[in-house]
């Protein structure tokens, strides 16, 4: 139960941070900045978050020779940072961008605290498992935001990874894709509450219409998420039932 609380606090509060960022724009303050300047930015920036909106911005210019200006930052000692270069990288057609970003979720080498929001402990002090956790989570973060099909051969095998499952059925609600449905409705009998939620989230997302008799199987299943408003099983089926069945 006691794992359950701690998980569930670190989605409610991970899902609070990426909803933050889904409101952030700074386009507005930076339409006559210059791409150097941005590149500068990025370099000089070092909270993961705020860097990722300009690591956006700077993708939006379309400009491949920053890839050169931002090369060491493929192996920079922080993760989050790391992953931020890797999505510009896998954003201009670099295939190193999502090799890095496929790296981070298969690292298990000691590092110090870095970014992110890693599982509490009840002691306070840094633990290295919480942030490999914290990093793994962002990486997942980043190939959804990435909405490349190319994500998936390293997206869908982690539906089996409970410490990321919840994550992965975000991620593939942003790519889509015939692979990316299929994937969410086996997920749909998932052990874990969040996961079936957040997978029928994102089938009503795609507008995955086949999805419609495994939704209605669970128009029964009571058992609530860990994050958000709590919704049960249930009232998320019944929710996109009703958005797919629409005419």
């Amino acid at each position: 139960m006691r794992r359950h609380g701690i998980r569930g606090a670190a989605i409610l509060f991970l899902g609070h941070v990426f909803l933050f960022l889904g409101t952030v724009d700074l386009s507005g303050n930076q339409k006559n900045v210059s791409t150097a300047e941005l590149v500068e930015q990025f370099k000089s920036t070092n909270v993961f978050w705020r860097q990722f909106e300009v690591a956006k911005q700077i993708v939006t210019r379309g400009e491949t020779w920053v890839l050169q200006e931002l090369r060491d930052w493929l192996s920079h000692e922080d993760r989050h940072l790391r992953g931020n270069a890797a999505f510009i990288f896998a954003s201009l057609g670099d295939d190193n961008g999502l090799k890095v970003i496929g790296a981070i979720l298969t690292d298990t080498s000691d590092r110090r605290e870095g970014q992110g929001v890693p599982m509490p402990r009840g002691d306070g002090r840094f633990s290295l498992t919480a942030q490999i956790e914290a990093d793994r989570y962002y990486a997942v973060h980043l190939l959804g935001e990435l909405k490349d099909p190319r994500a998936l051969p390293i997206l869908i095998p982690l539906l089996a990874d409970t410490k990321v499952n919840y994550n992965v059925a975000w991620a593939l609600g942003e790519i889509g894709g015939r692979a990316a449905v299929q994937s969410l409705i086996d997920a749909l009998g998932d052990k874990s509450s969040d996961v079936r939620v957040i997978a029928i989230q994102s089938l009503q997302k795609l507008g995955a219409k086949e999805a419609l008799p495994r939704l209605l199987a669970l128009l029964a299943d009571n058992e609530r998420s860990h994050f958000g408003e709590q919704l049960s099983v249930a009232a998320a089926a019944k929710a996109a039932i009703a958005k797919l069945q629409a005419p």
